[in-house]
């Protein structure tokens, strides 16, 4: 009997805002046929497809709450079994705590898998806060202040050092500077990712 194949490869990828982590994703999805996974994509799926994890999302969204953890990991779960068995997965921005990143060692444990590298983003504060602004001000959002940007950079270096660590300690914590160019953030990456998977 056939057992699901063992994904090959499989990526948690980090970035503050302004860092180009979606536009790179797609990058690295393509470059290595990998399902690129993001958890807002991943939660409008499950909210037209009318699931039951969808529906208590759509519920809790609607009244202005946050999507509990365990809500999140269901909806991973979900998205890994539909695509099984593929080449790998690039995880976008997910897990954010450490809870998640077990949660998704166990789910792809489950299936003869592992996570093969988590790859932060790395941007000075200056082109991010320049970048945010420039695009705040195409996008029309006079809310993207400067303080406001500069809050969510330390937010996410917040979120991120538990789950940095976590990952570090496993050995499968990378960094790579994506202030130049998407492609060459690209190039970092998959030299990154050919010392860890051949």
């Amino acid at each position: 009997m056939k057992t699901e194949q063992q994904a090959a490869l499989n990526i948690v990828l980090f970035g503050p805002p302004g860092a180009g982590k979606g536009t790179v994703a797609k990058l690295v999805a393509a470059q290595k046929q990998l399902i690129h996974l993001s958890t807002g994509d991943m939660l409008r799926q499950e909210i037209e497809l009318g699931s039951d994890i969808g529906r208590e999302a759509a519920g809790l969204i609607a009244q202005g709450q946050l999507v509990p953890d365990e809500v999140v990991v269901a909806m991973v779960g979900n998205a890994v079994a539909r695509h099984i068995p593929c080449p790998g997965f690039i995880f976008d921005g997910f897990p954010r705590t450490t809870g998640q990143a077990a949660a998704l060692d166990g789910l792809l444990a489950a299936r003869h898998a592992a996570i093969t590298l988590m790859i932060a983003l790395e941007v000075s504060e200056q082109e991010i806060i320049r970048r945010m602004l420039h695009r705040a001000e195409v996008e029309g959002r006079p809310d993207d202040t400067i303080d406001v940007i500069r809050q969510r950079i330390i937010t996410y270096h917040e979120k991120i050092k538990s789950t940095a660590d976590y990952y570090r300690a496993q050995g499968k914590y990378a960094t790579v500077n994506s202030s130049i160019t998407p492609d060459n953030t690209l190039q970092q990456i998959l030299k990154q990712l050919s010392t860890v998977n051949g």
